[in-house]
């Protein structure tokens, strides 16, 4: 390690998992590693993701593609598992490629990843607003609508394009259902099976090239010795099944999901890092615990500059939550955590941390504040005492050990404590 750089080993797999309710800096994270990281695999969610990457001061929000994409060397891989939209891929690409990143041979996806179509935004959006105060506080991109296309088996996949004579009996088939709901039910407009055939068909062209075997790919990638990274949306805390359920995002964010959206064996893993930020937030609506409504809670927003990457709205913004995190470590057996986040406490005086629940209300541990800018430190032993207090106490808490410690949105701004692998 160099001047906040991480060195990989080759021929590890490691994956990097959002432990909380998301907007954790994951982004970041798998930027740096993959800097000698031979590929990078998402494997759940969709467009519905903000990973936020800052590169020599240039900022560049992904949605859709791998974070890996900025570095030349990386394959970028999508998954069975990922809901995968073309008008979004499209217009995430026209970014990257007038950034004068190559993505030739480089972005590669499942045949089997399920489409969003304009159907299903329609229908996210139309929920919502019937939902009123009620609702789950969704993007707003059609996520879930089109997860229940593919449990119900009705749903179309990236591969189903490629047979002209079908698809069109496939789309009719698929809007004869919703249109009948957005018509009857939402009374919103409806969608014309021949025009989204015709769309489909038109963006197929360009992107079948980068069609392949992923399960193959990858186990290629394994026989190869090769570094692979797999690379989580969203965080533990909205996981459909373990998640703060219904408010929750409609795939499986934690390690298991990426078994099933990409298609290897658990055994192929080596490490699994906990991404942590150093306080908590949560965009949308349900239970936060530790939610903080006084000048706390804005000094985080306006010092975490808390605003969606995705949706732009407001995240909610309270002390950290271990109780949660514990569970969080419990559901994806981490090996490490790296903490983020952690120089927007620089000017507290006093910090507080949940350490468990008393009649669903938080029961909280104070650390005094090290009131201190950290973020040109690059090694743990020049860290402020109370700065270390504050981090072994998560590690105590957590029996986790904190790996790397994230001192500022720059690439370079990091501290390696332990070695990873």
């Amino acid at each position: 390690m160099e001047n906040g750089k991480l060195t990989l080993v080759m021929d590890k797999v490691i994956a990097i998992l959002g432990a909380q309710w998301g907007d954790e800096g994951k982004g970041k994270i798998v930027d740096l590693l993959t800097e000698k990281s031979d590929a990078v695999v998402r494997f759940q969610g969709g467009h519905n993701a903000g990973h936020t990457l800052v590169v020599d001061n240039k900022t560049t929000v992904l949605h859709l593609v791998p974070s890996g994409i900025l570095h030349s060397n990386v394959k970028c891989i999508i998954g069975n598992g990922v809901v995968l939209s073309l008008d979004a891929l499209t217009e995430e690409l026209e970014i990257i490629e007038k950034n004068h990143v190559n993505i030739d041979g480089r972005l590669l996806m499942s045949d089997n990843c399920p489409l969003i179509l304009p159907v299903h935004v329609a229908i996210d959006k139309a929920r919502e607003i019937k939902k009123g105060k009620g609702k789950i506080g969704t993007t707003g991109r059609g996520i879930g609508p089109a997860y229940e296309d593919k449990i119900s088996r009705r749903g179309l996949r990236l591969g189903d394009l490629s047979n002209q004579n079908l698809l069109l009996e496939k789309i009719s088939e698929l809007l004869d259902y919703h249109n009948f709901v957005l018509q009857n039910y939402y009374k919103a407009k409806t969608f014309n099976p021949v025009e989204m055939s015709e769309k489909l068909l038109s963006q197929y062209e360009k992107y079948k090239e980068y069609i392949i075997d992923v399960p193959g790919y990858i186990e290629m990638l394994f026989e190869n010795k090769k570094s692979v990274i797999f690379e989580g949306a969203q965080g533990t805390l909205l996981d459909i099944d373990h998640g703060t359920y219904p408010f929750v995002t409609s795939s499986n964010t934690t390690v298991g999901g990426i078994f099933t959206g990409s298609g290897v064996s658990p055994k192929k893993l080596d490490y699994v890092l906990a991404i942590v930020k150093a306080y908590t937030t949560r965009v949308g609506s349900g239970p936060f615990i530790t939610e903080l409504f006084d000048d706390n809670g804005k000094e985080l927003s306006e010092r975490g500059h808390e605003f969606g990457a995705t949706t732009g709205r407001e995240r909610r913004c309270g002390w950290l939550d271990l109780v949660a995190l514990k569970r969080a470590m419990i559901i994806n057996g981490f090996t490490g955590i790296c903490l983020t986040k952690i120089d927007v406490l620089d000017q507290l005086k006093e910090i507080k941390v949940c350490v468990k629940y008393n009649n669903e209300k938080p029961v909280y541990e104070i650390f005094k504040g090290w009131l201190e800018d950290i973020t040109e430190i690059r090694e743990y032993k020049n860290l402020p005492e109370n700065a270390k207090i504050y981090i072994n106490a998560i590690e105590n808490f957590l029996q986790v050990p904190i790996d790397i410690i994230s001192t500022g949105p720059g690439r370079n701004q990091n501290i390696i404590k332990n070695k990873i692998l």
